[in-house]
């Protein structure tokens, strides 16, 4: 009983509520963890994790890490940030102050308890790639004005933030550039190809690509993704990243839209719509360093996580129908 006690940690996750967050605040409860849950709720839902309120090692805070947050605590996942185009464009001056300001703070907190620090960075940091797939050397190709900058760009400078405290100040920082990642809790409205897809197809509306379809992108399953960031703080401290990861398998995005259709057992047709402004062509991580430094990779197929995800979709849709 005594090493269980020794092993518990107290863990800060900012963005907790969040689909990525409210899957890592579980998973941390059930290895026996102390989880403080940071949410502003503005892409974060309180049903996703209703489960986890009775639980008495589970703490839920409504705060803005733009904002100083004073907590005693072992290590913090800092995960705050909308992640889909249509919720941090929607106020992308805050968006880069969730991204800045929100490292700043998270990484003061780190410095003053001493506490292990991970930052929820994103495939976005390398733009519409000239190298395929990434690998963490490359610089990207990444627009500073466009539309999409504010995230990329605030991404690109909170990596930038923890490399100089680690450099400076001696901090134990780990860097995750995470690539599309799927599962239940999605947001039926975050403008994300998978759960757009999955929406359509089960309202039975047109499923709207957009270009011809030809773009790739790789997906993972949020279960191997919590999995890779538990991997990742838990690794060596002189191991600091930035490492990619994601699923290496890549599907065009066509491929996709007929695969979903398939799955949900959807009449839905295909329509196709102008490419939105900076929109990569191509996005797949080379994940060499993941499975030499983390001993990780994914494990869940895409059929078997878009069936679990379609499910989810169509309970959620039978408790309250969802706008097409």
């Amino acid at each position: 009983m005594a090493e269980f006690f020794d092993s518990r940690k107290r863990i800060l996750v900012t963005g907790g509520a969040g689909f990525l967050g409210s899957h890592l605040c579980e998973r941390l409860l059930d290895a026996g963890h102390e989880v403080l849950c940071v949410d502003n709720f503005f892409t974060g839902t309180k049903r996703n994790i209703e489960p986890l309120l009775p639980n008495p090692r589970f703490e839920l805070l409504r705060h803005d890490v733009t904002f100083p947050l004073y907590v005693e605590v072992d290590e913090i996942y800092n995960l705050a940030c909308p992640a889909s185009p249509v919720h941090y464009q929607f106020d992308p001056v805050q968006t880069t102050k969730t991204s800045v300001h929100g490292a700043i703070n998270m990484l003061g907190l780190a410095k003053r308890v001493r506490a292990k620090i991970l930052q929820a960075s994103t495939s976005e940091v390398y733009g519409d790639p000239t190298m395929h797939p990434q690998v963490e050397t490359y610089w990207g190709n990444v627009n500073p004005i466009g539309i999409r900058s504010c995230y990329d760009e605030g991404k690109r400078c909170a990596e930038t933030l923890f490399f100089d405290y680690r450099r400076q100040h001696g901090l134990r920082i780990k860097v995750a550039r995470i690539f599309n990642t799927y599962g239940p809790r999605m947001l039926s409205n975050d403008g994300r190809v998978v759960s757009n897809f999955i929406v359509q197809a089960l309202l039975g509306n047109p499923i709207t690509l957009y270009g011809d379809g030809s773009q790739t992108r790789a997906f993972c399953h949020v279960d191997d993704m919590v999995s890779a960031l538990i991997a990742l703080m838990d690794s060596d401290d002189e191991f600091c990243g930035p490492v990619n990861l994601g699923n290496p398998e890549e599907v065009t995005i066509a491929a996709l839209a007929r695969e979903i259709i398939a799955l949900s057992g959807s009449s839905a047709e295909i329509v196709c719509r102008p490419l939105p402004a900076d929109d990569p062509l191509q996005r797949c991580p080379d994940i060499g360093l993941a499975r030499a430094k983390l001993g990780w990779e994914p494990r869940i197929g895409r059929a078997d996580g878009l069936l679990q995800t379609i499910e989810y979709f169509r309970a959620l849709m039978t408790m309250a129908p969802v706008q097409g």
